[in-house]
Formats: C-alpha cells, sequence, structure tokens
C-alpha cells in the first residue's frame, strides 16, 4: 500500500515539474522580452524627463523619426554630409563614429551588408553559417581570399574571419531567417 501511495505521489510530482518546465517555456520568453523592452523605454525616458511616464520615451522616437525624415530630404542632405564628413576626419572619432556608422548601414541602411548568407567549411564535415561582407580582398593583398561574418548565438556580436573563396558555400534561405537562426542557437526553423 505504501508503495503505490509513493508511486502515486512520485507522478503527480513528475507531471508538476513537466507542468511547470512547459510554463517556463510559455512565461520565460515573453519575461525576457518584456524585460528589455521596458529596459530600453526606461532608458530613453530618462534622456528626456518631464516627470510623466514614457513621456520623454515619445519624444525621443519622434525626434529620431523627424532626424531620419530630415536627413533624407534634399535640403538638409548636403549637411548632413558635411557633418559626417567631418566627424569623419577627427582621429579616434573617426574609428568610433564610422565603424558605428558602417554597422548600422550594414544592418537597417541602404548598403546592407548581411545579404548574402554562405557556409564555410571549417574542417571535413564541419561548416559554420555565416554572412559574405566582401568577397574580393585583392586590395588587401589576399587575392581568392573573402570577409564572411559569423553572428555569435544568442548575442549582438560576431567575428570576422578572412576565408579561402572554395571553402565559402552560397546558403540557401533568406539573410533574416538565416540571421534568426545563427542567433538562435540553430533552434528557429528555416523556411526557404
Amino acid at each position: 500500500m505504501k508503495d503505490k501511495i509513493k508511486l502515486g505521489l512520485k507522478k503527480r510530482i513528475t507531471k508538476l515539474i513537466n507542468y511547470f518546465m512547459k510554463g517556463l517555456l510559455v512565461a520565460l520568453p515573453i519575461a525576457i522580452t518584456y524585460s528589455i523592452l521596458k529596459s530600453v523605454v526606461v532608458w530613453l525616458d530618462t534622456l528626456i524627463d518631464f516627470g510623466i511616464p514614457a513621456i520623454g520615451f515619445f519624444i525621443v522616437i519622434v525626434s529620431i523619426i523627424l532626424l531620419g525624415y530630415i536627413g533624407t530630404s534634399i535640403i538638409t542632405e548636403p549637411l548632413f554630409a558635411l557633418f559626417d564628413d567631418v566627424l569623419s576626419r577627427i582621429p579616434f572619432v573617426k574609428i568610433i563614429y564610422t565603424s558605428v556608422k558602417d554597422l548600422m548601414e550594414a544592418f537597417v541602411g541602404e548598403k546592407k551588408k548581411f545579404n548574402h548568407p554562405v557556409l564555410v567549411e571549417m574542417s571535413p564535415g564541419l561548416f559554420k553559417p555565416g554572412f559574405i561582407t566582401q568577397t574580393d580582398l585583392t586590395n588587401l593583398n589576399l587575392p581568392g581570399m573573402a570577409a564572411v561574418y559569423f553572428p555569435h548565438s544568442y548575442a549582438f556580436s560576431g567575428n570576422l574571419f578572412i576565408v579561402e573563396k572554395e571553402k565559402v558555400k552560397p546558403f540557401d534561405g533568406n539573410s533574416t531567417e538565416v540571421m534568426k537562426f545563427i542567433v538562435s542557437g540553430g533552434v528557429t526553423e528555416i523556411e526557404l
């Protein structure tokens, strides 16, 4: 009789643990997404503090949209080009400014760089997904080589490798889907 009670109790505890784990699978992504978004909103809200929650956030967002609109208009384009040229000539500032600008343009600019997904053979039978950023490195005295960016899984960083072109194979798929596949550690399914 005691064994039956122990077995029944063990089954119920196992079921509760399974329900808890499934609940975590539902709740954790929502909680983490909410937490990150809340942190961004609070941070942006503190940039311009009016004492009313979220007003600073909306002012910052609207200001950025207006800057984007003004930046694309014909009247101010020469001013932004001049400002860009000045920042690109100041030592030390140049390194930071041009690196950040190039990275932003690679993701959202007109010169998107991460739109050629590839697989690179690291060793026989071992392939790593990445994105071609430059197909010809002859100007760096590296003929036959290509620059491939490998994003890290679960992070907003990555590594740049110089790879022999023969080791690079096209990776079929939408570049956004491939990026999600890599960043998720291969968990997200790619829809071709």
